[in-house]
């Protein structure tokens, strides 16, 4: 539904030409709430404002359902703009409005006939759960309840594709997560698809089913999202999974590791599915007749998949550990070797 393909974005500055975007590219198909996640700079903004030509790439094509949206004439281009809503992280409303007012502006623009106007807003005031502020003054709202108005705002025009740019950012825990639930709701009731942008990996844990990271302009790398979280490749996208799932061994612990003097190796263990729930450290003690302890253990459910994280500390003779290993890969769990210095962080081998 929408192809960016080999797109790069600069811009002149008093310092000089920046890139805040370098050969990128990615897919985001019909149905998807895709992710976009980075710190800031990365170029997260500047990426989606390509989807609507609201920013022109300086290199590259961006096609939606099919077409170049960069040959467009502007009456074209006003026409597809009519197809793709927009929400922002400061709501972008008008503040002297009534919330009736800022969802019926962009029918009014469109000359939309005064009843169908009243008819449309008052479903989408039921929609996203305002039917009840219907004639309140935006400014007297809290940032939920604004945001709300303006995801209603942005579904006026029954557009199919829905950008969020950074929309949670401003919200509280409680207000962000009643946020990307209505953000599902959308997804699944109306067919909307939605490219959000987010600086916080749990928004992309919660609502997306597949994310890319970027860090300086680039993809670093793209996937479902068990495919990223459960097996993450670059140092910025391992840097935001510890946000969700924080998997390294404290501090403390790592030094009494360290000064124990018996032989043992640590095992980084990513479960997903059918494995989470296999008996591994039991089978090791029951059939291998090996000590083994449980460092850290961590799961959640992504995508309705469960999946879990354990670091285990093996302790026995390098041959007979390397059978217990073998033993675990093949079992379809995902391990790592961990290694620990002084310094103390993990490292795998």
């Amino acid at each position: 539904m929408i192809e960016i393909q080999n797109v790069s974005k600069r811009f002149d500055s008093v310092s000089g030409e920046v890139h805040a975007l370098r050969q990128v590219s990615l897919s985001v198909e019909k149905g998807d709430i895709f992710g976009v996640v980075g710190f800031s700079g990365a170029g997260k903004s500047t990426l989606v404002r390509l989807v609507n030509l609201l920013e022109r790439p300086s290199e590259g094509r961006v096609l939606v359902d099919g077409t170049d949206i960069t040959t467009l004439s502007n009456q074209d281009l006003r026409k597809l703009r009519k197809n793709i809503g927009m929400i922002f992280q400061q709501f972008n409303l008008l503040q002297s409005k009534s919330v009736f007012q800022n969802i019926a502006a962009p029918l009014i623009l469109n000359k939309v006939p005064k009843k169908e106007i009243e008819r449309r807003v008052k479903e989408l005031l039921q929609f996203v759960e305002l039917e009840d502020k219907i004639h309140t003054n935006v400014s007297r709202l809290s940032g939920g309840q604004k945001q709300r108005v303006g995801i209603a705002r942005a579904l006026a025009t029954n557009p199919s594709i829905l950008l969020c740019d950074e929309a949670t950012s401003a919200l509280d825990p409680k207000t962000t997560d009643s946020i990307l639930e209505l953000l599902k709701k959308i997804n699944r009731e109306l067919n909307v698809t939605i490219l959000l942008i987010t600086h916080e990996m749990n928004v992309i844990c919660n609502v997306c089913n597949k994310v890319a990271v970027m860090d300086g302009g680039r993809v670093l790398e793209q996937g479902t999202v068990l495919e990223v979280f459960g097996n993450p490749q670059h140092k910025i996208t391992k840097s935001f999974v510890k946000t969700v799932i924080n998997d390294s061994i404290p501090k403390s612990l790592a030094l009494e590791i360290l000064n124990d003097q018996r032989e043992n190796r640590i095992f980084r263990l990513r479960f997903q599915g059918n494995t989470a729930g296999k008996p591994l450290l039991y089978r090791i003690s029951a059939e291998y007749h090996m000590e083994n302890s449980i460092l850290f253990a961590t799961v959640c459910e992504l995508q309705g998949i469960v999946f879990s994280v354990m670091i285990v500390q093996v302790f026995g003779s390098r041959e007979k550990v390397d059978e217990v290993q073998k033993f675990i890969e093949d079992s379809g769990v995902y391990v790592e070797v961990l290694t620990l210095n002084r310094g103390q962080e993990d490292h795998n081998d």
